[in-house]
């Protein structure tokens, strides 16, 4: 089967009923799982698209991050498949991870894939066009992590160049740490 095209944007009001299905299929589907809400930062306690589209603004300045609850600036994108202009994901972009849990744990990136759309290599090419952000952002390269018991994120990981350094432990559960090098050549 033909990978079907997406594209990362920044989040619009445009998107703004299909961010709060997209945020609803997630919470109908995913009740049961933590981490539901990878990469989706606040999606999961707005009480509006437009407020969680407000915190992405705020989130992408070093000026302006702590208004919405954090020291490390980030980029938040949609994934918008081009043929039907629906929203199939949503990936952020950390700045950096000059922080206690960001760099040991968090990383430059989490990432959710709409319910419906899972298996169909969405998480892939998400993480290969955010890799493309890193590199215009001059971050030369990722952390990545995954839970250990997360196969399917660490497919995605490894299909796009992510070299394990080590597994640690976090609160009991233990977490896998990949680098990918944003610039090109090997992490």
């Amino acid at each position: 089967m033909k990978m079907e095209q997406i594209v990362l944007t920044e989040p619009d009001m445009q998107y703004a009923d299909d961010i709060w299905a997209f945020r609803q299929e997630i919470l109908d589907c995913d009740a049961e799982c933590e981490d539901r809400f990878a990469g989706c930062i606040s999606l999961d306690i707005s009480t509006s698209a437009k407020e969680w589209i407000t915190i992405c603004e705020l989130r992408k300045s070093e000026k302006t991050c702590g208004e919405a609850g954090t020291t490390v600036p980030s980029h938040m994108y949609l994934a918008v498949r081009s043929k039907d202009d629906r929203v199939i994901g949503i990936i952020d972009l950390r700045h950096h991870i000059n922080h206690p849990v960001l760099g040991t744990w968090g990383g430059h990136c989490g990432y959710s894939v709409r319910p419906s759309e899972r298996g169909k290599g969405f998480a892939r090419e998400m993480l290969r066009l955010n890799i493309l952000n890193a590199k215009a952002l001059g971050i030369p390269k990722l952390l990545i992590t995954c839970d250990e018991n997360n196969k399917v994120s660490e497919r995605v990981i490894l299909a796009n160049g992510g070299v394990y350094e080590k597994t640690i432990d976090v609160d009991g559960s233990r977490v896998k740490r990949y680098w990918i090098s944003a610039a090109g050549d090997p992490a």
